[in-house]
């Protein structure tokens, strides 16, 4: 008996030294009060998503849902109004995996919102589930809708400055190697799934990199954000029906809850001070450093331009068109534009705008880059 309880002794301290130094998440601290600022994060309307959205709210932000499902999403607003006691909270439709919706969720979101201090690309897939699409829908969703929908929000961002871009991404970018001569190929099977979302979530990073020097001195910074191994609906949503009972458990011991998950990307969004480390990767709210595919300068260039193309963008929407010499980035518009273009809808109008104070002052920002490695094959 004694050794039995012995036994469970050990086991339960170990769990709390993995819990409080693994598992366990440090809060975010950062601005207090975002009165008068408006945010946008997508996939809002569960998980990682709601908890920073209600975070923003709590703080005074009008926060707007960009969700692919209008009965969730509303739902979800209702929420978080009931528990931050902030009426700010709408919801607009946004389907990543449309570039039309994309577009057209600009549109709606440009013509009713006067600011934008906060742009938290969220949403994302880890499975392709049914669905058969004659592109790389991981990457579509992951990458390619996030590229888009801030080349076009980028205008107001940047008359909104000193804002803030956050990309969340994942420790899953280290097993990433992006093949550009088949980048947005259909991805079929579920290896093909596991090494398509790793490569999306290198393209998170990689973006975060290029997009900090494209946007050098505009005021607008950005971050790679890893909300850490999180239970949430991503982990579960594709998980054999019979398999779930037996990971649940497991997954409520080891893994963070969505508002642990949620501290990191709000860290990047609402720190003070660290605007000179715009570009970078954030884990536990601190600065990581990431390995050579996910620092190639080159290699980011690349899938900026690839980016641009596969996203339909024209010379004419290229906010940093005047920097850019490449010819190529010029491309017509892509044959991955949807057919089903989806108009958003906005659960309640804008009131009049506030005159907020200033986010933070932003400090002359020293980008140092790594010495050019090769990327690993």
């Amino acid at each position: 008996m004694e050794a039995l309880l012995l036994g469970a002794g050990l086991l339960l301290g170990a769990y709390v030294l993995v819990y409080y130094n693994l598992v366990k998440a440090p809060p975010c601290g950062g601005i207090v009060s975002l009165r008068g600022r408006t945010a946008v994060v997508t996939g809002a309307n569960s998980g990682i998503g709601k908890m920073t959205a209600l975070e923003l709210a709590r703080r005074g932000a009008r926060v707007v849902l960009a969700c692919r499902s209008r009965e969730r999403g509303e739902a979800a607003a209702f929420d978080l109004r009931q528990e931050s006691g902030n009426n700010e909270v709408i919801f607009m439709a946004l389907d990543l995996a449309s570039l039309a919706s994309v577009r057209a969720f600009a549109t709606a979101f440009l013509r009713s919102e006067p600011r934008l201090d906060i742009l938290i690309h969220n949403a994302g897939i880890s499975s392709c589930g049914q669905t058969r699409e004659p592109f790389n829908l991981l990457l579509r969703v992951n990458h390619i809708g996030p590229f888009l929908l801030t080349h076009l929000l980028l205008p107001r961002l940047k008359t909104c400055a000193p804002s803030r871009v956050v990309v969340v991404a994942s420790a899953a970018h280290r097993r990433g190697r992006l093949d550009f001569t088949r980048l947005d190929r259909p991805v079929v099977g579920w290896q093909q799934e596991l090494r398509a979302y790793a490569d999306s979530k290198l393209a998170n990073v990689l973006f975060a990199r290029e997009l900090a020097t494209q946007l050098e001195g505009t005021g607008v910074t950005c971050y790679a954000a890893h909300p850490g191994p999180v239970n949430s609906d991503l982990f579960l949503r594709h998980v054999p029906g019979w398999l779930r009972p037996l990971l649940h458990p497991l997954a409520w011991l080891v893994l963070r809850t969505p508002g642990g998950g949620a501290q990191t990307p709000l860290y990047c969004a609402l720190q003070e001070g660290i605007e000179p480390l715009s570009g970078r990767y954030f884990a536990n709210c601190h600065v990581e450093e990431v390995p050579p595919a996910a620092r190639d300068d080159r290699a980011a260039h690349r899938l900026w331009v690839a980016s641009k193309k596969l996203a339909g963008l024209g010379l004419g929407e290229d906010a940093e068109s005047d920097e850019d010499p490449h010819p190529e980035d010029s491309g017509t518009p892509s044959s991955l534009s949807s057919p089903h273009p989806e108009e958003p809808t906005v659960s309640e109008p804008y009131p009049s705008p506030q005159s907020p104070p200033d986010l933070s002052k932003v400090t002359h920002r020293i980008w140092v880059k790594a010495e050019p490695e090769p990327q690993a094959s």
